[in-house]
């Protein structure tokens, strides 16, 4: 394929996004692979409609990517065949050749979270109990990725059905941190967040109930972003889901493109970087000693807040007028009750062996559970979305980490305690993403640095219910002021 010198001066991708990105200076044909991996998603997308570069150069960039670095980080799964997917390749470009062009992701490789159902490809949910599963049909989410033109190459690794902040499974093992692959890349969309930051992936999804899009955002130096529920659902505001999809970037500019392509509800258009000047951000720190953080969590969090504060924002301290204890209790209560599902699995002697101790827990509490404690669990939740009506009123974003300790090694299940205090529950460690999750509000995960091990750290930033424009606009500052997301890893192979 003849190939031009491309240049961009604009960035845009259907004139929709007023955010510059600017390409290598050189032509496409004297690019390596490595650094054709290492293009914005939407810089990839604007170079395979110009035809500068062909759907099959891409994907073969990828799969030697993949093929080179997996087998130490373990973020995709069921991989598919390299025959098969230069061959859909190869159609992308004589479709492009025809004239057709199917969508922003025309011809890009994508690998979708293995809780999410892809035509043809084995679906596991990481549980042993769906090991040999292949999917009939397309997700609805799917679909649209699909439709945008994305070619599915596999899936990528996730907890079993999704359970913990710590990517691994019976299945295919655990996941690698981009940035020290002997350290766990965080969950349960721990795949995603690693295969986007080790440059084997464009663009990533996952879902997230507690905190599972922003916690591997924050290990492994990437964005992580939790939409409105209702952005993903389609429902009336009221009716706010724990959990909820969302979109993965290198950058926010990527993030917001790829919301556009899987939201249900429109997001907006014409993005642009917030102006810093005159925010109002209130800094909840682990609200006043309340959550226990591993030391240097807090610091690296401050110190990036300096940074948006000297851009003219005002950083106050601030914390909610409501009992922590109580939020986890409802926490606890609502996320218990959804299990009760799988008590077929529990009380099946021929699966219940298969399934996970942390789930057997979950199923056991479902069942202890009484309609008064459901009626407490919802009442303190609707207690909760006023109070933060009343923070968002003095306050244009607030702000928290993303996780209450840095990577640790991922032969451990999960941290027992915090800076010597004992977790009590396997997840009581990622409590620190409740606050959003149980108001159902947009909340992303942007980087904040690294400690003096190297291992990454973010931090959540989350406006109130329905105002993700206004979010993802300050992630696009934040890009602007920091540069964190171009510190990436150095590769084990």
């Amino acid at each position: 394929m003849k190939r031009r010198t491309f240049l961009t001066n604009g960035g845009k991708i259907g004139m929709t996004l007023a955010v510059s990105s600017v390409l290598p200076s050189r032509g496409f044909a004297a690019m390596m692979p490595s650094e054709l991996t290492s293009l914005s998603a939407i810089d990839l997308s604007i170079a395979i409609r110009g035809k500068h570069i062909s759907c099959v150069e891409v994907m073969q960039a990828y799969l030697e990517r993949i093929h080179r670095y997996n087998g130490v980080y373990n973020a995709i799964i069921s991989l598919q065949s390299d025959d098969d997917l230069v061959k859909q390749a190869l159609e992308a470009d004589k479709e492009l050749a025809r004239g057709t062009y199917r969508g922003w992701m025309h011809g890009m490789p994508h690998a979708v979270k293995d809780l999410t159902a892809v035509k043809g490809i084995r679906y596991t949910s990481g549980s042993l109990l769906y090991s040999d599963r292949i999917a009939e049909r397309d997700s609805a989410m799917v679909a649209r990725i699909r439709n945008a033109g994305a070619i599915f190459i596999g899936k990528t690794n996730t907890p079993e059905f999704g359970l913990g902040s710590q990517s691994y499974n019976p299945v295919f093992g655990a996941t690698g941190c981009a940035y020290n692959p002997e350290l766990t890349s965080g969950g349960s969309s721990g795949g995603a967040g690693c295969g986007l930051a080790t440059q084997m992936l464009p663009v990533a999804d996952g879902s997230d109930m507690m905190g599972s899009l922003r916690n591997p955002g924050a290990f492994n130096n990437v964005i992580g972003y939790r939409p409105s529920t209702n952005v993903m659902s389609g429902r009336d505001p009221s009716q706010r889901s724990l959990s909820v999809s969302g979109p993965m970037g290198r950058n926010t500019a990527d993030t917001i493109e790829f919301l556009k392509t899987i939201a249900v509800q429109d997001v907006g258009e014409n993005f642009s970087p917030a102006k810093l000047s005159g925010l109002k951000i209130g800094w909840l720190g682990d609200l006043d000693g309340y959550f226990a953080t591993e030391p240097g969590v807090l610091n690296l969090c401050e110190n990036s807040l300096g940074t948006v504060r000297d851009a003219g924002s005002t950083i106050d301290n601030v914390s909610p007028k409501f009992n922590p204890e109580n939020l986890w209790f409802c926490w606890t209560t609502l996320r218990h009750l959804g299990r009760s599902n799988m008590k077929r699995f529990y009380d099946d002697p021929a699966t219940r062996d298969k399934l996970k101790p942390d789930l057997v827990w979950e199923i056991e509490q479902s069942q202890i559970l009484t309609e008064g404690d459901r009626a407490r669990a919802n009442a303190i939740r609707g207690e909760w979305y006023r109070e933060l009506d009343r923070l968002f009123l003095d306050y244009d974003f607030l702000a928290i980490p993303s996780a209450q300790v840095f990577p640790y090694p991922k032969s451990m299940a999960w941290p027992t305690e915090i800076d010597g205090r004992q977790m009590d529950t396997y997840h009581r460690w990622m409590e620190i993403v409740i606050l959003a999750s149980l108001g159902g509000i947009p909340v992303i995960n942007v980087p904040v640095g690294f400690d003096e091990l190297g291992r990454p750290m973010g931090m959540q930033v989350m406006a109130n219910f329905g105002q993700d424009k206004k979010v993802l606009e300050f992630g696009l500052a934040y890009d602007q002021i920091t540069d964190f997301l171009q510190h990436r890893p150095e590769m084990v192979g």
